[in-house]
């Protein structure tokens, strides 16, 4: 893959990523959207995580594929959505993937909105849980209805150049040349874009199972 860069500077395969539109009732109501609905991209996460990564790519294609599920062709209900992660808070990925699920659906542990009013409209806290008994790396769970998916992301399934063995070492040790230094970034670039743009509907990729 050759890296080619927008305007801003941002990887151009960005655009090409699923779009997802959500209805926000907060926002609505406090005016910070008209209609309440807001747009969010891939590169929204990628701002939100600092960084480009299989594991960022992979949690916004869980949440995207997971609300499709949950939703079908209705738009979702940013703060209407409970997000269980299978593990803890401070367990490998799993902070990263839930900075990314918070971003999507509002939903958020403790520190999250309290709400409005004594009947605390909008609240957005203690809806996202950690240590889930669940075998997904997520679950989301409608909050009108009780309808549930847990979401499993299998990522070997795209695995990196097998060039990468040998330059990763490098580059993380700092004694890559520039040229290397280039390598490393287009592949684990490249590697993402074949996560986020190219099994953007792989079923395999990104498997969502109905909870009871």
């Amino acid at each position: 893959m050759s890296l080619t860069y927008d305007t801003d500077g941002f990887p151009t395969y960005y655009s090409k990523a699923p779009v997802l539109i959500l209805r926000d009732p907060l926002a609505a109501f406090l005016g910070a959207s008209e209609s309440g609905l807001i747009t969010y991209r891939y590169l929204d996460a990628v701002k939100l995580a600092g960084h480009s990564c299989p594991t960022v790519a992979g949690a916004y294609l869980m949440v995207c594929c997971g609300l499709k599920a949950l939703y079908g062709g209705d738009i979702p209900e940013r703060g209407g959505i409970e997000v269980q992660m299978q593990g803890a808070r401070d367990e490998g990925t799993t902070g990263v993937i839930a900075a990314v699920a918070t971003l999507l659906t509002g939903a958020a542990s403790e520190q999250g909105f309290g709400g409005i009013g004594m009947h605390r409209r909008f609240s957005r806290r203690n809806l996202l849980a950690f240590d889930g008994n669940i075998d997904g790396v997520l679950s989301l769970r409608r909050r009108d209805n009780g309808s549930a998916v847990e979401v499993f992301y299998h990522a070997g399934l795209v695995p990196f150049a097998p060039e990468m063995a040998d330059i990763m070492p490098k580059a993380v040790s700092g004694s890559a040349t520039a040229d290397e230094l280039r390598q490393f970034q287009e592949m684990w670039q490249g590697r993402t874009k074949a996560i986020l743009v190219d099994n953007a509907d792989n079923p395999k990729l990104i498997e969502v199972r109905p909870l009871p």
